[in-house]
């Protein structure tokens, strides 16, 4: 006989009593419960961090281990039994499930994607493993069904380990649908997945799945620079450094290598030979029958790139194009080579699930960034002249623009301000219009934070492609373990491909009109670390180039230019000797002309603080006052609504649990204004309402000159005392909750329930100290 009425019951005792036997009998050893699905989305509000609640299946059904197959969700017995199937059809699309059912304990409904149709099932004939196999491979592929080849990649497990971790969702699909596709012979993909979302890991379990299944058996790993291919091998591939050989033509014995490996790492520009020589044409046209190509929205998206011969003289390999940022232009195209992406993870979709890191934008306006002109005659530092014209954004620092001395210091001086405003040691990219400005920002830096350099040299660095020193120490700065450098100043070499985890701060000093380069910097700082303290990151702009946010580009659907024209890849000319660990950065032509601060005095005029929403767009948010204000005066509209609001709260912890929610986190906003010995009220009503603020110590003692304590005596009035000593120190909310009198102040008193018979009982005792909290508060504010 029920314990409970099925009405009564909650979502988890309909679970237990009715869904579970009804799924289990059929499914053992191919379900799971409570899955996790997304980490949740870390969220800037005001001055908090915090996550969002995580999504989580209620029952995942599998094909195998790698491949879910059904999605249950569940509700109460007072909901209908459809009630939770558009929430398991958004689970399903998410993970790329074909059945989706919903329950409420008295039957299912189910939603079959590969049909389209709909049916409820009584609660007893839920399909058993056997017979939702049987109809998922008679329906798969327009109901032709699953080929052999596609079978046994089906069947064939991810790699795991006790060093690895397992796919989360959208890695999974990724791998699913390549290695599928594959199976049924498509000979060109496209992997479309935002920076720091684990391409290379895919990338490994796409390999190792296709490898076992012996669907693939001899496969190359291109890439352009060295770091991409070195952090490749020693890391997500690793499980299989027995079988993989990096290759190197000048090495005698290079191509028994490759035949004796089923992994070749190479270089884009190895291949092709340093002045044409066409290394690759030593390897046998069809020796390999797949290519990863890594970050292919480079070199390889481009007609007429001496490295698209590459994968032009290695056609008949099946050819898988990755990359965060797709080119898609009038010259280029990664789609007219790749074909459409067969999987998509974007930047957006990342924040959302907590995957990748929000981002707040701090806009900093200069006087001069709208246009400087050089008065009639004026000359630089060495007495030229300096061509009359309008300079601004895309002219300081560059070759035939201007350099103002005065702005690279304030432009320093913003830097290291924030800096000490948040964290002096947090990992920081400062992205410069050329090498030199590079080092000149290096050096203002240096000097704005002789302290910390004084500490460690390599407190800032540069590092660019032609800095010999600053190269050596990319490992270090992208290491987490590793504190220095701190601050890296470069130009282009930290824009794509060095994985730094720990990068919280990113500054835009440089003119960026490319959406492939801006996203790519974007991602220098999406990677999440929290155990280290990484969960957000900031960027500054001193060239408005976050401007690009707005555009449709940043985080749209992919699509093919529309004025691209295929122009086949015959009779190049041949291209200048390429090395990508050394990139053709910037140069400054001979006599820019170089302004100081008696030439040009600069001064910021501006600031704005935006952050990042969930729907991909851009919330502008003030100053973090500005920002408390305007909330607080929502939520009390008036200052004697506010005051009314507060001595009617019984708990004065409820208000700031209520800011809280707003993303105002009052205890470390005092800190930043350096008034942490203010109470919670008076904080408020001085930023909210202009109010001046009284110290806790001062509300204090007009307590004591108000001799409230004369009503009470003895071992009571002591209690109260303390109390008073309390808030004074901590604050109101220490005072409020009856849990402080275990605390040793009141030791030499007794127990708690001692203490409250002094005054007479518990109640008694709370009525006294909601006289002490009026007494506090009973001085007009202002």
């Amino acid at each position: 006989m029920a314990v409970l009425n099925k009405k009564q019951m909650s979502e988890e005792d309909i679970k237990l009593n009715y869904i579970t036997p009804a799924i289990q009998p059929g499914w053992s050893g191919h379900i799971t419960m409570e899955t996790k699905i997304t980490d949740g989305r870390i969220n800037i509000r005001g001055n908090m961090v915090a996550r969002s609640k995580p999504k989580f299946a209620d029952y995942l059904l599998y094909l195998n281990s790698g491949k879910p197959i059904a999605v249950v969700e569940a509700k109460d017995n007072n909901h209908s039994v459809s009630f939770g199937l558009q929430q398991a059809i958004t689970y399903a699309q998410m993970m790329d499930i074909p059945f989706a059912y919903s329950s409420n304990g008295d039957a299912f409904y189910e939603h079959d994607f590969l049909t389209g149709k709909e049916r409820q099932i009584p609660l007893d004939q839920f399909p058993t493993q056997e017979e939702l196999f049987k109809r998922f491979y008679a329906e798969v592929n327009d109901g032709s069904g699953y080929s052999e080849a596609e079978k046994r990649v089906v069947d064939q497990p991810y790699y795991s380990s006790q060093n690895t971790y397992p796919p989360r969702y959208y890695q999974r699909n990724a791998v699913n649908r390549t290695v599928e596709a594959i199976a049924r012979g498509q000979q060109r993909l496209l992997l479309v997945m935002a920076t720091g979302t684990g391409k290379t890991y895919t990338a490994f379990q796409i390999v190792y799945r296709l490898l076992r299944a012996d669907i693939k058996k001899r496969i190359l790993y291109l890439a352009d620079r060295n770091i991409l291919v070195d952090q490749s091998i020693l890391q997500d591939f690793a499980p299989l450094e027995k079988t993989i050989y990096k290759v190197d033509f000048s090495d005698k014995d290079c191509l028994n290598k490759i035949s004796s490996h089923e992994v070749n790492f190479a270089l884009y520009h190895q291949m092709v030979g340093q002045n044409d020589e066409e290394h690759f044409r030593q390897i046998p046209a069809g020796y390999f029958d797949l290519i990863i190509v890594d970050e292919c929205h480079r070199g390889s998206a481009k007609e007429d790139s001496n490295w698209r011969k590459v994968l032009e003289y290695f056609s008949t390999a099946t050819q898988i194009g990755m990359t965060a940022t797709p080119k898609e232009s009038e010259k280029v195209s990664n789609i007219d080579y790749f074909g459409d992406p067969v999987y998509t993870y974007s930047l957006k979709q990342g924040i959302e699930d907590g995957f990748l890191a929000p981002f707040k934008v701090i806009n900093v306006t200069l006087d001069i960034s709208d246009g400087w002109r050089p008065y009639k005659g004026q000359t630089d530092l060495y007495g030229n002249e300096i061509p009359d014209r309008i300079y601004n954004n895309r002219d300081f620092d560059y070759p035939n623009g201007v350099i103002l001395e005065d702005r690279i210091n304030e432009v320093a001086n913003e830097i290291t301000e924030y800096l000490k405003a948040t964290d002096r040691m947090q990992k920081t990219i400062v992205f410069c219009a050329t090498e030199d400005a590079a080092e000149r920002m290096r050096i203002a830096l240096v000097n704005l934070n002789n302290d910390m350099v004084e500490k460690n040299p390599d407190y800032v660095v540069r590092i660019t492609g032609s800095d010999t020193y600053g190269k050596s120490k990319l490992d270090y700065f992208i290491s987490v373990s590793s504190e220095y450098p701190v601050i890296a100043t470069t130009s282009e070499l930290l824009s794509t491909g060095a994985d730094c985890k720990m990068t919280k701060f990113i500054v835009l000093d440089k003119y960026i009109e490319s959406m492939t380069t801006f996203k790519q910097i974007i991602g220098r700082g999406t990677r999440i670390r929290e155990k280290e303290g990484k969960t957000h990151f900031a960027v500054m702009d001193f060239r408005g180039v976050t401007k690009l946010f707005a555009d449709p580009e940043w985080d749209g659907p992919i699509e093919q230019d529309e004025h691209f024209h295929h122009g086949g890849t015959e009779n190049h000319p041949p291209k200048p000797p390429y090395d990508p660990d050394h990139p053709i950065e910037p140069v400054e032509r001979l006599g820019v002309p170089i302004v100081d601060k008696d030439g040009c005095q600069v001064k910021i005029i501006n600031k704005t603080v935006s952050v990042y929403d969930a729907n991909g767009r851009l919330l502008r948010q003030e100053d973090i006052i500005d920002y408390t204000r305007t909330n607080i005066k929502g939520e009390y509209a008036s200052l004697s609504d506010f005051i009314r609001k507060w001595k009617a709260s019984d708990k004065k912890e409820e208000i700031r649990k209520a800011l809280a929610e707003m993303g105002i986190d009052l205890e470390a906003l005092k800190k930043d204004q350096n008034m942490a010995d203010v109470d919670d009220f008076d904080f408020i009503c001085y930023v909210a309402y202009g109010q001046k603020p009284l110290t806790r110590a001062e509300r204090a003692n007009n307590v004591k000159k108000r001799d409230f304590f004369s009503k009470y005596s003895g071992d009571a009035r002591a209690v109260l005392e303390i109390l008073l000593d309390k808030y004074m120190n901590q604050g109101i909310t220490e005072v409020e909750d009856i849990r402080v009198l275990s605390l040793a102040d009141f030791e030499k008193y007794g127990k708690p329930a001692k203490i409250v018979k002094l005054f007479g009982g518990k109640v008694q005792y709370e009525q006294a100290v909601k006289e002490l909290e009026e007494n506090i508060y009973g001085i007009e504010v202002g």
